[in-house]
């Protein structure tokens, strides 16, 4: 155990330089694969992998637009999404659409969490080959459903990353929240193949949610927050019963926030040391569940700059830790892993409005719950080796982290391996399905991978396109070959 700066540094000096380096496995080119679907290339993958695309409403012109079978006109920005076991081999997925703004009405039948806001979950029952058996709504009345989480008795927990309601003024967009009728900015429970209860967790806090990841042996839920100007918070929800009883994740409890044993207000967005550890700590959240005065039809006195930062300055004020967009997570190895989407640069000075808070390419970090222990698992070099990491998933607790990629140009989906040695998994190489008026067929290379998930079995990865024109894709192939 080394020190650098007065910051535990786990490994050897040697060890700690040459995973600084990126050390990484021998590189297995990434090669155009047809789509099962149509024979279009849409990804490049290694050798012996392939893959079908679902759910693509990217239409053909003339083609009727994607109906689910209880009669769901299939939304886009296609998000964070888990996969559960279903009958026969099958897989249940529940999927994020990351719809924001206030709408004429909730997509999808029954009754939604708020009649103007539109996004929400699908359910889609599916094969590991790709092939749609059922799909139906199964949450809808939410606004920007970014990532969440699996919790493994059986539920997708549904992650809203915005704060909007009647009583919160204009977000980046500028559209008016007098039409919305809930709050917004809660996490919602989603059981696999069924419908949610569409009622918000509240006790979990109210701040831009981003993902979720559960620690079994304490029954905590660890919560990422995707603050994009300002900065963002880990934090973590003790329900008032263990999850693993209840089958579910019951309202009432405890949120809470990181803080950095005797560093407080430490700037963790800021360059680290790959294997650098901090003890940590976690500081109470008492006013978890903000509602802020307004009158019903009329715009809301309270800035959304105010309203987003309102549940983490609390944090903050007692000492909490400041990340830089913190996003996907998940529990693998004992720990709880997260991305840091812009972390690694300067340590920044204050909010930054227009460029996001934090100057780096991003960064993966992992929390031990049983010893109080942050790390540093890794700090991109550059934008050619990780650039933004997004949603993360891992393969049955087999050690790799895969990554999916945020960037503005090209994007990945990668795999982080032993000895923070990085790798490429796939290639967006989408593009429009219809033509543009020259004939040729518009790239869509800078829309970002997110929702990565695999089956129960191992045996296939389920990741989505997040655009407007959203896609989902089953890949398999032999992920033990590539060090998966």
């Amino acid at each position: 155990m080394a020190t650098t700066g007065g910051v535990l540094v786990s490994g050897s000096l040697e060890t700690i330089l040459r995973r600084a380096a990126g050390a990484v496995p021998p590189a297995r080119p990434l090669v155009p694969v047809a789509d099962l679907r149509d024979g279009k290339v849409r990804l490049h993958l290694p050798e012996g992998f392939r893959y079908r695309s679902f759910h693509d409403t990217d239409v053909l012109v003339g083609d009727p637009p994607i109906t689910l079978d209880d009669g769901t006109s299939l939304p886009g920005r296609h998000d964070g999404m888990a996969a559960f076991p279903g009958r026969s081999g099958t897989v249940w997925l529940v999927r994020n659409h990351e719809v924001n703004g206030p709408v004429a009405a909730a997509f999808g039948p029954g009754d939604p969490y708020d009649g103007h806001a539109g996004g929400g979950t699908t359910t889609i029952h599916v094969t590991t080959d790709g092939h749609v058996l059922d799909a139906f709504t199964s949450l809808n009345g939410t606004q920007m459903n970014c990532s969440g989480g699996a919790m493994p008795w059986g539920s997708w927990i549904s992650c809203e990353e915005t704060v909007n309601g009647p009583d919160v003024g204009p977000d980046f967009t500028n559209a008016p929240n007098t039409t919305l009728e809930q709050r917004h900015g809660f996490i919602f429970e989603v059981p696999a193949g069924q419908q949610s209860n569409r009622t918000p967790i509240r006790a979990a806090g109210r701040f831009a949610h981003e993902a979720a990841a559960f620690s079994p042996h304490e029954g905590f839920v660890y919560l990422t927050e995707d603050n994009f100007a300002f900065p963002s918070g880990l934090y973590r929800y003790r329900p008032p019963v263990h999850p693993m009883q209840a089958r579910r994740l019951v309202d009432g409890g405890r949120l809470q926030m990181l803080r950095v044993t005797g560093r407080p207000a430490a700037h963790l967005e800021a360059e680290q040391v790959i294997g650098a550890t901090y003890p940590v700590e976690w500081v109470d959240i008492d006013d978890a569940d903000p509602t802020f005065p307004y009158t019903p039809g009329e715009p809301a006195p309270t800035a959304n700059n105010a309203a987003i930062t309102y549940v983490g300055d609390q944090g903050r004020a007692a000492g909490a830790a400041l990340f830089s967009r913190l996003e996907g997570a998940v529990f693998t190895k004992g720990e709880v892993y997260f991305t840091s989407t812009q972390g690694g640069g300067p340590p920044e000075t204050g909010p930054q409005l227009t460029l996001g808070y934090g100057r780096g390419a991003g960064q993966v970090w992992s929390y031990d719950p049983r010893r109080s222990r942050l790390t540093c698992r890794y700090q991109s070099p550059g934008t050619d080796t990780l650039e933004l990491p997004d949603n993360i998933t891992s393969r049955g607790g087999r050690g790799t982290i895969v990554i999916c990629e945020d960037g503005p140009v090209e994007n990945y989906v990668r795999g982080l391996g032993h000895q923070a040695g990085l790798f490429d998994i796939a290639l967006n190489r989408l593009t429009r399905n219809n033509p543009s008026p020259d004939g040729t067929f518009a790239p869509r290379f800078a829309e970002e991978f997110a929702g990565a998930t695999f089956s129960s079995d191992g045996q296939t990865l389920f990741v989505n396109i997040q655009a407007s024109q959203g896609v989902t894709f089953a890949i398999w192939g032999p992920w033990g070959r590539l060090g998966v």
